[in-house]
């Protein structure tokens, strides 16, 4: 994840997005030959802040070093990084389950400078292969990057999601990065294998980049076990390559092979002393650490369930709920709204007391008008009475003709419901609401649906 300091990490040029391409950059992050890199220190407790979050150990002694590679986006033919010996090692992550805590080892945490960014203009958009040239934008070069690596511990995608929802709503609350997929400052590199079923042995690893949600994550690692299983069990053999994941055809792409581990030629950087945190910043820096994530999911699990509990809390709106809740709202009820309000984004700093009223009132207004204010609350001055003026059809007379109808267009799912398959009465109450465009009560819709399919055929 990039680090949001106000400047990069060996110079004082300023981060941020929006400005002209190569407007923000100097001598020290163009790799000017003389020019002298100096140590950002918030990145480096930032970096520490993180580490003891993932309970790792901090080392005593960190150095920087030397990554050699030649590339377009490294001006100076290598890249300041740690290696053997980095602030952080040997922590974990506790992603809660219904079956108890799963235990993600972390490996590190190390710190090192971004390269710049490159755009690839014509051909395959944002493929090298192909494009008629390419463009490099210093202004993130030498941008404070922390990458975490993990043990293989994760054992589906499913997981690995979970895990990053976790890991990033961790990093957001500490306030050291933004860690938005969409801006590219949070990055995800997934290492798929796979083994023998009742085998430890894990057999040879791919990587997957250029994935930008964690739902394409988790398709992204969906396809890669099904496409090594099938080699494996067709007799052939898994090469260890680079993929790309295209998340609108699901297709996976070859990069570049990957026969063996590059050599970066690591060695110290001689431009920078090693860094020993004393351990009264250490123990600074662990006394200013929140409630984690992964506790507060069990503490709310407590009230509500799991379920809801992680929503909430990767979500970034389980403190939302609680001030709902001590406002007067119904515990469920409220989680319930608030999950599935139309753009977490616009409900994140909603009014409580205005918040409360909508969750009370949920069943008495009109889908259209639940929602429309959902939309709106957290819009200065917004008051939640002209949406509760208005009233849903909730007049049994009036709706059973339509429910009947509806069952009667839809006979192959009305035998499915009575042959055991009850998640449909939620397409029955969705059509009604939608027949009323979102004006009835949806619990009298419900009931009325459940009491004609429970009659006989």
């Amino acid at each position: 994840m990039q680090l949001k300091t106000r400047t990069k990490m060996f110079c004082r040029c300023p981060v941020g997005f929006g400005a002209g391409e190569n407007t923000q950059t100097c001598p020290v992050c163009l790799g000017f030959p003389g020019a002298l890199p100096v140590v950002n220190r918030a990145a480096v407790e930032w970096t520490i802040l993180l580490g003891l979050a993932l309970d790792c150990e901090i080392a005593e002694h960190a150095v920087f070093s030397r990554k050699n590679y030649f590339y377009f986006d490294n001006p100076k033919g290598y890249q300041i990084s740690q290696y053997d010996l980095p602030f952080c090692i040997g922590g974990k992550v506790l992603v809660p389950t219904a079956d108890g805590d799963r235990v993600i080892g972390i490996v590190r945490a190390h710190l090192e400078e971004d390269a710049a960014k490159t755009v690839h203009v014509g051909g395959r958009t944002g493929r090298i292969r192909g494009a008629d040239y390419s463009l490099v934008d210093f202004n993130r070069c030498g941008t404070p990057l922390v990458e975490v690596v993990t043990e293989p511990d994760i054992r589906s995608a499913e997981e690995a999601k979970r895990f990053l929802q976790l890991l990033r709503q961790t990093i957001v609350e500490l306030g050291i990065s933004d860690a938005e997929m969409e801006k590219g400052t949070l990055r995800v590199d997934a290492n798929v294998s796979v083994r023998p079923q009742g085998s430890d042995e894990l057999r040879t690893r791919t990587e997957i980049k250029n994935m930008n949600s964690f739902n394409f994550i988790a398709r992204g690692i969906e396809a890669e076990i099904e496409r090594q299983i099938g080699v494996w069990e067709s007799g052939g053999e898994v090469q260890q390559e680079t993929y790309d994941f295209d998340a609108a055809t699901g297709a996976l792409t070859p990069h570049r092979a990957k026969e063996e581990a590059d050599d970066y030629r690591y060695f110290p950087e001689p431009d920078l002393v090693p860094v020993e945190p004393p351990p009264e910043l250490v123990e600074r820096l662990r006394s200013e650490l929140p409630e984690l994530p992964a506790a507060r999911i069990r503490r709310l699990e407590a009230e509500l369930d799991l379920e809801r509990a992680t929503v909430l809390v990767t979500g970034g709106l389980d403190r939302l709920w609680q001030e709902t809740v001590a406002a007067g709202a119904e515990k469920v009820s409220a989680a319930n709204v608030i999950i599935n309000a139309p753009a977490a984004a616009a409900i994140a700093s909603a009014p409580a007391p205005e918040l409360v009223k909508l969750v009370d009132a949920r069943d008495r207004i009109p889908r259209t008008a639940f929602d429309e204010a959902l939309s709106k609350i957290s819009e200065p001055g917004f008051s939640a009475d002209p949406y509760l003026a208005q009233e849903a059809v909730s007049d049994s007379a009036e709706l059973e003709p339509i429910v009947a109808r509806i069952l009667q267009e839809n006979p192959g799912q009305v035998a499915a419901y009575r042959n055991g398959k009850e998640g449909l009465l939620g397409f029955f109450v969705g059509q009604v609401m939608k027949e009323t465009q979102g004006k009835a009560n949806p619990r009298v819709v419900s009931e009325l649906v459940k009491a004609k399919l429970s009659r006989s055929a």
